[in-house]
């Protein structure tokens, strides 16, 4: 007899709630404002990124998840910033997975969710481009604030924990899946 996943639990428990679907104006264009300085954080890091992104100016991306969207604009320097609302999308990327649980798992286990792309495919290269090759080093960034010693135990104890989910994730798939279509 098969053992229910606790996250189906979980995701059924949330469902059975009547929480507002979409948190308000303000505090979804904060977070993308959020995100955005993130992102170009990452960019920094990397400068064959700004350079690909660059190419790219003044072209607009449009993440679309649900009932969120995400819309960014490519400047000059090759980093990001929000778009208009009415800026027309040179590419579309759609998370096609509903469910944000499954959409954790799927990360969880290392694997790139199922995405509809529409637009531009060279813009869609580069995006791609920037998938497989952007990664952040938190730690480096958590050693400047707390020192080289405290940020290396806090990463390690992050990578136990998220190769124990990752674990525990590959263990509640269904036998002989290989996870979501793209």
């Amino acid at each position: 007899m098969a053992t229910p996943s606790p996250f189906s639990l979980l995701e059924g428990l949330l469902q059975s709630f009547n929480l507002p679907t979409t948190p308000p104006p303000w505090a979804v264009e904060e977070g993308q404002r959020r995100l955005v300085l993130l992102l170009n954080h990452v960019l920094m890091q990397e400068p064959q990124a700004m350079e690909r992104l660059a190419r790219q100016k003044g072209r607009v991306l449009l993440c679309l998840w649900r009932s969120f969207t995400f819309k960014v604009v490519i400047t000059p320097a090759g980093l990001l910033d929000l778009a208009q609302a009415d800026a027309a999308a040179d590419l579309t990327l759609e998370l096609t997975e509903e469910s944000p649980l499954a959409l954790a798992q799927t990360l969880m286990q290392g694997e790139k969710p199922a995405v509809q792309i529409a637009g531009d495919v060279q813009l869609a290269a580069d995006v791609n481009w920037l998938v497989d090759h952007l990664r952040w080093d938190i730690e480096e960034d958590l050693a400047r604030l707390m020192g080289d010693v405290p940020a290396h135990g806090l990463v390690q104890a992050a990578q136990t924990l998220v190769a124990a989910l990752r674990k525990f994730v590959g263990a509640r798939s269904p036998a002989g899946s290989n996870g979501p279509a793209a």
